[in-house]
């Protein structure tokens, strides 16, 4: 929201920053699906397309809404949120040393031990949930420092402010996962975070309709530049139909957010003592250890995302996720409706996640719906 404009960014986004065609007055954004762009008189391109491989005018759209939620310098969508990973860590050279936590989304860990055994690059994993680890995996030699909050699937909080503290200390780059935590409730370029990636296909979209990842900038630099250009060489630039997709679900984020915080609050709360359940990780919870660090940096709600430890291990876990009747067994979150997953059995090899653990994806429906769901399942 710019200091010219005092409307709430509810508002701003709900009408995707006001739009109105100036042609014929539609209040809903276009599709323009072109792969390539004609050339005027001048042998210019009226705007900044010439390729559909560089993303389309409705990607444009989308990523200046992006832009405008996240308060940042520019934005950019990606076919997929691993994409823009890619690109993101596509900007480490030879012999830099990254440092990230041990519980992370498997797909950006699994690239980094990639990098890690084909490029040169050196890698420390660090305990979340033991408060000193992450400085002292830092390393005068550190190029980048890669945070996850809260932690898929532990939810464990990581303090933005602190690590991006750290970060300057060493001269290295920030960047912090928001896919739980978007900019509705997390404004991690504000708390000092130097790039904000989200997996656009969960909470951003919110539809379980479409892949997309978003990477947001605090400064337009050359590194930003160089991100781009990555993204136009590996022509990963969102299309225009998911790009418009991402439009229609960002006008509702609000809402389906705050939803989905209140009934994840209220199911964490209900089997916090459950007799079937040993234990509830949920940044909500007051008895969790990130409560604090979470309620000062997640300003309008703690997500939609929770895990419960059942009681009697992997067989009874997994048992539970073929019960339900609420509840889907697929794998992703942040959509209208509520998944269930036994998340070690979609884990790398080397995953530390418990082998009791079912994450949940606490969607739209009636939580009463959603606890007697569970209630039945334990049972």
């Amino acid at each position: 929201m710019s200091e010219n404009d005092p409307q709430a960014p509810a508002t701003r986004l709900a009408q995707a920053l006001h739009y109105i065609n100036p042609v014929h007055g539609a209040v809903v954004p276009g599709i323009e699906p072109s792969s390539t762009f004609a050339r005027g008189t001048n042998y210019e391109t009226p705007a900044r397309q010439v390729y559909g491989r560089d993303g389309s005018p409705t990607t444009d759209q989308a990523e200046t809404i992006l832009a405008d939620l996240d308060a940042a310098a520019g934005a950019l969508a990606f076919t997929s949120g691993q994409s823009a990973i890619i690109a993101l860590f596509e900007l480490l050279r030879s012999g830099d040393h990254v440092v990230a936590p041990k519980v992370m989304y498997h797909g950006g860990a699994s690239w980094l031990r990639r990098l890690a055994e084909l490029r040169g690059i050196a890698v420390t994993f660090f305990d979340a949930t033991d408060g000193e680890a992450m400085a002292v995996a830092m390393r005068p030699d550190t190029r980048m420092l890669w945070i996850e909050t809260p932690t898929n699937p532990n939810w464990d909080v990581i303090d933005i402010a602190a690590a991006s503290a750290l970060a300057r200390a060493k001269g290295a780059l920030l960047a912090v996962d928001c896919t739980v935590a978007p900019p509705v409730t997390t404004q991690a370029l504000a708390l000092g975070a130097d790039f904000a990636f989200a997996s656009a296909t969960k909470y951003l979209n919110g539809h379980s309709d479409m892949t997309a990842g978003v990477i947001t900038t605090r400064v337009a630099d050359p590194l930003w530049d160089e991100l781009r250009l990555v993204r136009t060489l590996q022509g990963t630039a969102l299309p225009a139909f998911e790009s418009w997709l991402l439009i229609r679900g960002l006008r509702t984020l609000h809402l389906r957010f705050a939803a989905a915080s209140a009934s994840a609050q209220r199911i964490a709360e209900h089997f916090e003592d459950h007799p079937a359940v040993g234990q509830v990780l949920y940044p909500g919870l007051s008895s969790h250890p990130g409560h604090a660090v979470a309620t000062k940096q997640m300003a309008s709600g703690f997500g939609g995302m929770l895990s419960l430890r059942i009681k009697g291990g992997f067989d009874r876990a997994r048992h539970v996720t073929t019960h339900t009747r609420v509840f889907l067994p697929a794998t992703s979150l942040g959509g209208v409706e509520s998944l269930i997953e036994h998340r070690i059995a979609v884990e790398p090899p080397e995953s530390v996640v418990p082998d009791d653990l079912l994450r949940l994806s606490v969607g739209i429906e009636a939580v009463e719906d959603l606890i007697a769901d569970l209630e039945q399942a334990l049972a």
